[in-house]
Formats: structure tokens, C-alpha cells, sequence
């Protein structure tokens, strides 16, 4: 798909993926509505784009409330947006019982509840376009169920199995579905605990100017298939698929080191107030 000409919604636009998102597919001549929650962060973005013959536009909004979901479907078909990219999202590093009702029912909302009631309405829109996409961004840990993660990762699996079924769903119009799942990368959604723990642990981290550029090449060459990025976390993936006990021993071997960095006391205080959010903070 050409990129050149095209109108992007883009949520989540002022985190680390979102901002190095709307740097590249500026470059490539795509029109960008950015959606966020702080105005500032979003206005300096859109400054430092590279021009298109229509001028970008930015749209503050909390995409949890769907009166403004609304809204912003109605400017969404004034501007005929041709590609919508979920990429607004949420993390929490946390053992299950040391989260808080709040900080449960806010990740889940942001990570699954918008994209999906966002691509709901903006799919009429969509489907009047001669090349349409619906594009969520994802987690490994969407296919890969890891320990402190698990509300985070039902949120992931959940949006996977969206993406999926959707894609299913829509195989008889002009709107393709991708489901991209970036590995562990270095953004503000990662707190100091989960950096630490990273790094005692070997888990490597990608640039976000790599997905960004890793998703534009993805649309560019029309490849639209779900893919989880980065080896071995591809391969564990494929593990966990097809012999998930064997996913469970080797994590079993790391239970307490994890354990160890997930529930600190310094992370469970902060962690009970609420969630990390990514590209919506100002």
C-alpha cells in the first residue's frame, strides 16, 4: 500500500512507538490526525512532521470515554481516514493480587475495549476507501503469558484474538487487519522495575524507531499477516503454541527472580494507584 496521499488516525501519538510512528509515516507522505491526551506534547509533534500537501491536525481526546470515541468518528468521516492504527495502550508490572480494581478495569479498557469500539465505528468509514487498514499494535506478551503481566497480557490476547477474527471477518472488502506485536521496548510504558528486571535477565529491548519503521515497511510491501517481533521471541511464541508446559518449566525456573522485581515494595505502592499509560500522557 502506497502511504503517500493517505489519511492516518493515530492513537497514542505523543508516547515513544506513537511518536516515532508519525515521524515515518510523515516522511512517506501520509496525512496524520494525532490523537492524544496532552495538547503540548501533541502540538510540538505535529511541528516537527515533515509537511504534506493537507497539514496534519491533532486531537486531544480520552479515548476510554465513548461520547468523545464518537466524536472523533464524526471528524474521522469528514476527513476520510484511510488507515486507523490502535496504538494507544497501557502496562502494569504487577502480581495479580497486589493490583488494585482501578488499575485492572483502566488497563483493560485502554488496551482492548478502545481499539475495538474505535474500529467499530470508524469501519463505515473505512470501508468506503479504495485501500483501507485497520492496524493494532500488540505485545509478545499477547502470545506469551509471563508472570506480573497476566492482567496485561489478557488485554493482549484479547486484542490479538480481535485482530484475528476481524481479519476474517473482513477478507471480503478492501480493509486489511494487522496485528503487530513488538517485543520488550524502551519507552516510558516500562518502569524502572521492569528495566531492571530486563537487564538482570538478558531480555533485550528494540528502539521504538525500529517497530515504527519495522510497521511502515510492513504496509509499504503489503504484508499484513500477524507477526511478533524479534528472535527468540518469536520462537518462544511458537513454543508456548504448540507446547505450552514447555514454556511453563523454563518460567518456572525464573519464578522467584521475576517475583523478586514485580512485587518490591517501592513498585507495589505506585502500582496500586493506577496503570503506566503510553502516548496519552502529556
Amino acid at each position: 500500500m502506497q502511504l503517500a496521499g493517505k489519511t492516518v488516525l493515530l492513537t497514542g501519538a505523543s508516547g515513544g512507538i506513537g511518536r516515532c510512528l508519525a515521524l515515518q509515516l510523515a516522511q512517506a507522505g501520509a496525512r496524520l490526525i494525532l490523537v492524544g491526551r496532552g495538547l503540548k506534547t501533541l502540538e510540538a509533534l505535529c511541528a516537527s512532521l515533515a509537511p504534506v500537501d493537507q497539514p496534519h491536525r491533532t486531537l486531544v481526546a480520552d479515548l476510554r470515554q465513548q461520547s468523545e470515541r464518537e466524536a472523533l468518528a464524526v471528524i474521522c468521516s469528514d476527513l476520510q481516514v484511510d488507515i486507523l492504527i490502535n496504538n494507544a495502550g497501557a502496562g502494569e508490572f504487577n502480581w495479580l493480587e497486589d493490583s488494585s480494581s482501578e488499575a485492572i478495569t483502566d488497563l483493560l479498557e485502554l488496551n482492548l475495549n478502545v481499539p475495538i469500539q474505535l474500529t467499530r465505528l470508524l469501519l463505515p468509514v473505512l470501508k468506503t476507501r479504495p485501500e483501507a487498514a485497520v492496524i493494532n499494535i500488540g505485545s509478545a506478551l499477547g502470545s506469551i503469558g509471563y508472570p506480573g503481566y497476566s492482567v496485561y497480557s489478557a488485554s493482549k490476547f484479547g486484542l490479538r484474538g480481535f485482530s484475528e477474527a476481524l481479519r476474517r471477518e473482513l477478507a471480503d472488502t478492501a480493509v486489511q487487519v494487522m496485528h503487530l506485536s513488538p517485543r520488550a521496548t524502551r519507552t516510558a510504558l516500562n518502569s524502572n522495575r521492569v528495566v531492571a528486571m530486563n537487564e538482570a535477565m538478558g531480555v533485550a529491548m528494540d528502539a521504538p524507531e525500529y517497530v515504527a519503521r519495522t510497521l511502515v515497511e510492513r504496509i509499504r510491501e503489503d504484508r499484513w499477516s500477524a507477526q511478533v517481533l524479534g528472535w527468540p521471541e518469536r520462537f518462544y511464541a511458537w513454543v508456548n503454541a504448540c507446547a505450552p508446559a514447555m514454556t511453563d518449566g523454563s518460567i518456572r525456573k525464573q519464578l522467584a527472580r521475576i517475583r523478586g522485581f514485580a512485587q518490591n515494595s517501592d513498585n507495589r505502592q505506585g502500582r496500586k494507584a493506577g496503570v503506566s499509560h503510553t502516548g496519552e500522557a502529556s
